[in-house]
This record gives structure tokens, C-alpha cells and sequence, in this order.
């Protein structure tokens, strides 16, 4: 029941549309019921009216018994009166063109209704599912870096795309169908039940046991739904996989094993959906073979009253079975949306499985915003591990004054980039804190945290975007000289400026149409242009060639100018004039100094060194 009043919630700001919709599928339910009403009066005209079909009409002729006309003493008077004056009182060819009229007129306000409705609702459904994906997009760039880590990107690109359409589906069918074909259910077997109270019901009493499998059906469609789209995102997930890593599988001649991977997915996903839609497919020949059950009993039951005199007219029969078959189809369409809403129900509850996920690094709501840096920044007393994993930092604490260069070293998995992840608040200590100037990090808001800091990584990520987009990322009020210089700074701007269409050249998906030195040149020129005052670098010249080196080096020499820089490094030659350099290991910092302190002791910085430089 949760879900189902999350789901209204979205429904919630377009009340006044989804309320015009239910008035027309009140309408449409109330003009169906009318004209299966005009059966009865129709044959009474045509088959009991004296003289029809012949010249006699030139005088009214009076129906033997007005009160049944409409096919039941039951009516109220004025509906009696009604059809009284219009149809009793009449010649029989100006009685059946008052009804063709009103048949007419009954079926135009039907139809219009119903387009009503349907592009209403069409208009609220979609309104629904674009603040459903806002609202999953949003949450998603509030997670932390340990959700990501641990979730599968194609599995929560199918959850964004095949969920939401799922429930989409869900949804357009779902307040459409229970309101208009509920209506018009009620509404024929209120007919029926004016016209033979015993008959409707006898159906009534039969329809529970033949409506039982369908519940049965529902249950097992929600399960089959739910693993249907598990097999849908491990499918989408290894689609992304395989297509970002397009170069790794051509270099190891993996496309046999990857198409033999996929055809498992797909045979998997192949094999969950038609078990899913098997039971789905159950739905409508069960509703309907019930049905078809409750007719033959009503039809054996209601030629007994006919044949025996039991007070039911064949007219009167003709209306009710008319009004009993009515409700074949929007109980076959009740029977198809109640699949549909198991199906679009199983994948709210993964699409809200993630919208409830929590934040392992939650911005404290009215948090005030980061004064700009004016001393230092210092890691006091640093524990941290991955998802109750092992210590990765074992109380760490540093400081890094303004303006200043620190470096930090160390052999793979020291703990170097977690250290630097911690500033940004990627991550947050297990134990200890980070403070700017005395403010711990987790006192302020994310964004005024972050909006001070600027980050080249080893891994340069680049859009598929123009050279401007990616350059002026996250910004929204940038001239096209403030590209253009920053760009120069960066070394950049020679080789964008022999690019196809210059700055506004597409690069690709993360960059591909880009060299390793020209993607790290324009990750820097980002960086510049933000101008921010603390500066975090993931050493940006490793795996380059000596030229592109020489020339990031330079940016980023320019870079560093007048900021305060955390820097990780991996070759020890582009930190000897740091400020200070840290040596990690194992998690714990083991020395510290400058170049020359280090490089005197008989330590790790000292055995690196040697490695490095030493033949």
C-alpha cells in the first residue's frame, strides 16, 4: 500500500487535470450505460408498435404497457414519463428517429469523453514520470562514490529507462482503465440488475470464484515481473560495460567470449519475460472464460423465466443480456491492467529502492555555506575503511597552509587518493576530521565546499560534449574568451584550433577522439577557469609521451600558481619543489619534509628515489 500512495503522490500536482479526466470517464461511463439502455425501447418500437413497417402512420399508436418500454416496471417515474412523451406518444417512424437522434447525440458525447480523458490523462501520466525521473536523477547526484562503487552502471541505467517505463505503462493504463471500465462495469450490471434483480445476482454470486485465478495470476506476475527486470538491467549493465570498454575487448580478441556473455544475458532476460508474460497472457482468456460461464448460466436461467412465464419479456432478455456482455470488455481490461499494475508496482519498488537509498555523505539541510580558505587546512586524527572493510588510514593527520605545495607519496595502495577523496567529501572519516580554518567540512554545505576546489585526476573524464562544453563545465555564465583564455594557459589551445570545428568540435564519449596529453591539457584548462583557490592534483602527467608531458607540465606549473595544492606523486621528479612531502605507507604517514630532508634519511622516500633515478 506504500507504494501504491507514493505513486499518488506524483499524481498529486495535476489534481485539476486528473480531475477533468475522471469527470469524462464519468461521462463516458454514464452515456455507455444510456445507450445500451435505447436496446429495449428500440425493439419495442420496431417489433411491438401496430402498423410498423406498414402505411398505417398517420395516427399515434399507443404502447399496450408504457411502464416497460425502457425494459423495466423498475424505473423511476420521470425516466418512465420521459420515454412516455417521447416515445409512447409518438408515431412509430418519429419514435425511431427521436432514438437514431438521440442514439446519436448519446454516442457523440461518448467518444468525446473518452478522447477527453485519454489526452488528460496522457498529459498527468507523463507530468508523473518526468518528475519521477528528475527526482531519481537529483537523488542520484547526492549519493556518495561508495553507492556507485558498489552498484552496477547499466543496472541503474535500466532502473532510469525500463523501470520507469514500466511503471509508465503502469500508470497510463492503470487510473484510465480502473475508472472508466469500473464505471461502465457498474453501470451495465446496474442496468441488468433494474431489468432482473434475480439474474444479476445469480452473476454476482458466480463472478467471485471465476475472478479467483486472476488474483492467483496477479501474485505470480508481480514476482515474474520483478525477475524479468533484473534480467533487463544485468543486460543493460553489460551492454555499457562492453561498449566503454570497446578497446579493451578488441585488444584481447574477446568478441566471441563477450557475444557468448551476451547471449546468456539475453537468452536469461529471453526466458524471464516469457515466463512473465505467460501468466500475463493468462489473464484475459480467464476473465473472459468466466464470463462466457456466467452468460450460459444467465442465458439457461433467463429462456426458463421467458418460456415459463416468470415475468421477463424477450425484450427485457434481449437488454439484459445486451448490458451482461457489455461488461465483457472492461472486465478483460480490469483483468489486463491489474497485470500491468503488478508489473508497473514491482518496478516502483526498485525505482523507490533507490530514491530511498541514503547518502553515506549527507549535506546537513541549512548547513551554512564554506568561508574561502585564509590558513590552513588540517586532518586531525584520520581513521578510515571502506564499507566496514579493513583500515585503509590509520590515524592520519596533516596540515596544509595556505598557499603552500604538499605532496603526498607513497607505493600502490599507501592510501594516497584516500586522502585526498576525504577533502572533496567523497568519503567521510570513519573516525577524526577534516577542518578549513577550524571548520570541520561536515558542518558546511557540499556545494560551498566543493565550489573551492579545483581536480585533475590520473583519469581524465571529458563529455560527450563540444571542446567549450567540457571546458566550461558546471558553469553557466561563461564568455567565449574565458574559454579561449584558460585554454591558453592550459597549452590547449593550439592543437582545438586545428580541430574540425574548432572550439565547438563534439570530442566524443570521454574524450576518445583526443590524445592522452590533449584530454589532460583541457581537464587543466577546466580547472583553470574555475579559478579555484585549492587545488587537488592525482598526478596528471603519468602515461604520457615526452612531449605531451612537457607541456602538461607547464599548465600545471601555471596552475599551481598562487593556490593551495594537494598533490599526489607518482614520479618523485614533479614534487622535489613541493613545500612538503608526505610519505605514506600502509595507511599511516611515516615521514615527512621536503626533498632534501627526506632524500637525507634512509626511509621509504629515500628507497623510492633510488628505484626511480638510481640505475
Amino acid at each position: 500500500m506504500s507504494t501504491y500512495l507514493r505513486l499518488l503522490r506524483y499524481l498529486r500536482p495535476y489534481r485539476s487535470q486528473l480531475t477533468g479526466a475522471i469527470v469524462c470517464m464519468v461521462i463516458y461511463a454514464i452515456t455507455t450505460t444510456i445507450s445500451l439502455s435505447l436496446v429495449s425501447p428500440f425493439m419495442r418500437v420496431l417489433f411491438e408498435h401496430p402498423g410498423m413497417g406498414s402505411a398505417q402512420t398517420t395516427s399515434p399508436a399507443p404502447i399496450a404497457d408504457p411502464t416497460r418500454i425502457a425494459g423495466a416496471p423498475h424505473w423511476p417515474s420521470f425516466v418512465r414519463e420521459t420515454i412516455d412523451r417521447l416515445l409512447v406518444q409518438a408515431r412509430p417512424l418519429v419514435a425511431l428517429e427521436r432514438i437514431c437522434i438521440f442514439l446519436l447525440i448519446v454516442l457523440l458525447l461518448k467518444n468525446l469523453s473518452d478522447y477527453l480523458q485519454s489526452a488528460w490523462m496522457m498529459r498527468v501520466e507523463q507530468a508523473a514520470i518526468r518528475d519521477l525521473r528528475n527526482d531519481l536523477q537529483s537523488h542520484l547526484q547526492r549519493l556518495s562514490l561508495s553507492f556507485f562503487h558498489a552498484s552496477r552502471t547499466g543496472v541503474l541505467i535500466s532502473r532510469v529507462t525500463n523501470d520507469v517505463e514500466y511503471l509508465r505503462n503502469a500508470l497510463a493504463s492503470g487510473v484510465s482503465t480502473f475508472v472508466k471500465d469500473a464505471l461502465t462495469l457498474v453501470g451495465a450490471i446496474t442496468l441488468a440488475f433494474f431489468v432482473s434483480w434475480r439474474l444479476t445476482l445469480l452473476a454476482l454470486l458466480i463472478l467471485p470464484a471465476a475472478s479467483f485465478g486472476l488474483q492467483v495470476v496477479g501474485r505470480k506476475m508481480r514476482r515474474r515481473s520483478t525477475r524479468a527486470q533484473e534480467r533487463m538491467g544485468d543486460l543493460t549493465a553489460m551492454l555499457q560495460e562492453t561498449t566503454s570498454g570497446a578497446r579493451v575487448v578488441r585488444a584481447f580478441s574477446a568478441e566471441g567470449y563477450e557475444r557468448d556473455r551476451f547471449a546468456r544475458a539475453n537468452q536469461a532476460f529471453y526466458e524471464a519475460f516469457v515466463r512473465m508474460r505467460r501468466v500475463a497472457l493468462l489473464a484475459r482468456p480467464m476473465s473472459e472464460f468466466g464470463l462466457v460461464v456466467v452468460a450460459v448460466t444467465i442465458l439457461w436461467f433467463g429462456g426458463r423465466e421467458i418460456f415459463q412465464g416468470g415475468g421477463l419479456a424477450p425484450h427485457q432478455f434481449v437488454l439484459f443480456v445486451t448490458a451482461l456482455l457489455t461488461t465483457i470488455s472492461p472486465t478483460k481490461s480490469l483483468a489486463e491492467v491489474s497485470a500491468n499494475l503488478h508489473q508497473g508496482v514491482a518496478a516502483a519498488e526498485r525505482l523507490f529502492a533507490v530514491l530511498d537509498t541514503k547518502s553515506e555523505v549527507p549535506d546537513r539541510p541549512l548547513a551554512p555555506a564554506l568561508a574561502p580558505l585564509r590558513d590552513r587546512i588540517r586532518y586531525e586524527g584520520i581513521h578510515f575503511a571502506y564499507g566496514g572493510g579493513p583500515p585503509v588510514l590509520d590515524d592520519v593527520s596533516l596540515e596544509i597552509e595556505r598557499g603552500k605545495i604538499v605532496a603526498l607519496v607513497g607505493s600502490s595502495g599507501a592510501g594516497k587518493s584516500t586522502v585526498m577523496d576525504l577533502l572533496p567529501r567523497f568519503y567521510d572519516p570513519t573516525a577524526g576530521r577534516i577542518t578549513l580554518d577550524g571548520v570541520d567540512l561536515r558542518e558546511v554545505s557540499l556545494s560551498s565546499l566543493r565550489g573551492q576546489l579545483g581536480i585533475v585526476t590520473q583519469e581524465t573524464i571529458l563529455f560527450h560534449d563540444t571542446v567549450r562544453g567540457n571546458i566550461a563545465y558546471g558553469l553557466t555564465e561563461v564568455s567565449d574568451d574565458d574559454v579561449r583564455r584558460a585554454a591558453e594557459a592550459a597549452h590547449a589551445h593550439a592543437f582545438i584550433r586545428a580541430l574540425p570545428q574548432g572550439y565547438d568540435t563534439v570530442i566524443g564519449d570521454r574524450g576518445v577522439r583526443l590524445s592522452g596529453g590533449e584530454r589532460q591539457r583541457l581537464a587543466i584548462a577546466r580547472a583553470l577557469l574555475r579559478n579555484p583557490p585549492i587545488l587537488l592534483l592525482d598526478e596528471a602527467t603519468s602515461s604520457l609521451d615526452a612531449e605531451s608531458e612537457r607541456l602538461v607540465q607547464e599548465a600545471l606549473e601555471r596552475l599551481m600558481q598562487d593556490r593551495t595544492v594537494l598533490v599526489i606523486a607518482h614520479r618523485l621528479s614533479t614534487v622535489q619543489h613541493a613545500d612538503q612531502i608526505v610519505v605514506l605507507e600502509s595507511g599511516r604517514i611515516v615521514a615527512s619534509g621536503t626533498h632534501r630532508e627526506l632524500l637525507a634519511g634512509d626511509g621509504l622516500y629515500r628507497r623510492l628515489y633510488d628505484l626511480q633515478f638510481v640505475a
